[in-house]
């Protein structure tokens, strides 16, 4: 069994480094290329990496190097060293030239993820400078692949599409239906559902068409054999559609997370149907490309926001309610 400190003091960086490009591309010679050193090289820092911790990290063959368990078990740690030390030379070297991170994101989840992402990478990087594009899926998607952007926050496209991108799931909303809290239907028992064949009757905002949250708003219509009678808004811009729904009696098929800033705010109201099953959100990145210092600060803040998303809040034991039975 190695000795823990003396493997500490040999492990370098370039040990680290080259562990993880093999790791996410899953082959020496594409790691060998991102690194720009040759593959012997590659190999050769992987064989030593492993020498010292006494365990084999990658299974190689024809088809590229897969993780062992004790890679599998190795590399969070791996990556949270690199990213903590990035994060630490950054804080000394980062200043207002520092080349701008382009980020993709989906208008549907801008509105209520995307502002806690940007806070909290402000508060470790805050001379680095971001710019935030919005679009359509396979827009971002394209973008990303023609190193427009550096990593997009989307959803899962079809095999084509995510060729030489990475999906890492993030979190999964529901698609809900939303009203002005003066609404007929938001006036409804709080737990009264409203009769869904009325729904036709009433002007309907839906996503674009081709898109994935509008395959599940027609899915949940033709279930219930609905068809808009009274006008239909097809679109991804989220303060159009905020903007009907508050001055009109539209219904608004959207993500939960799209509307959930004016939901906590008591803006609008959301009908109590299911509409399923929830569409996941992920994090997508070139296969072909390491993550600059940067980059990982904020995937770091992108997956710890998103980690606090999926845990649900802890409910507070509540007294019982005392019941006057005299009357």
């Amino acid at each position: 069994m190695p000795d823990r400190d003396a493997t500490l003091s040999r492990i370098r960086l370039r040990h680290l480094q080259c562990f993880l490009a093999v790791a996410q591309l899953g082959n020496l010679r594409r790691a060998a290329q991102a690194l720009a050193i040759t593959q012997p090289a590659v190999t050769k820092t992987i064989n030593e990496l492993e020498d010292m911790l006494g365990a084999a990290l990658f299974v190689r063959g024809r088809k590229g190097a897969t993780l062992t368990p004790e890679g599998e078990a190795f590399l969070p740690h791996a990556n949270a060293s690199v990213n903590a030390l990035g994060q630490a030379v950054d804080s000394v070297l980062a200043g207002p030239g520092e080349p701008a991170l382009r980020i993709g994101v989906l208008p549907t989840i801008a509105p209520s993820f995307v502002p806690q992402v940007l806070r909290g990478f402000a508060a470790i990087r805050p001379l680095a400078a971001l710019r935030v594009h919005t679009g359509r899926n396979k827009l971002l998607i394209d973008m990303l692949r023609g190193r427009e952007l550096d990593a997009v926050i989307g959803r899962l496209s079809d095999p084509d599409a995510m060729a030489g991108v990475t999906f890492e799931h993030l979190y999964a909303e529901p698609l809900v239906i939303v009203v002005r809290p003066g609404h007929p239907f938001a006036l409804k028992p709080a737990r009264g559902r409203p009769p869904v064949a009325a729904l036709a009757g009433c002007p309907m905002v839906l996503p674009l068409a081709g898109t994935m949250i509008r395959q599940l708003a027609d899915g949940f219509l033709e279930r219930h054999g609905l068809a808009p009678r009274a006008g239909l808004v097809e679109t991804l811009d989220t303060s159009l559609a905020r903007a009907l729904v508050a001055g009109g009696d539209h219904l608004w098929f959207t993500p939960l997370g799209a509307a959930l800033p004016d939901l906590e705010a008591g803006t609008l109201a959301r009908l109590n149907l299911a509409i399923t099953p929830e569409e996941p959100v992920g994090l997508m990145l070139r296969t072909d490309a390491l993550p600059s210092a940067g980059l990982q600060a904020l995937l770091g803040v992108v997956r710890h926001e998103a980690a606090a998303r999926r845990t649900p809040p802890v409910a507070r034991p509540r007294g019982r309610k005392r019941v006057d039975r005299s009357a």
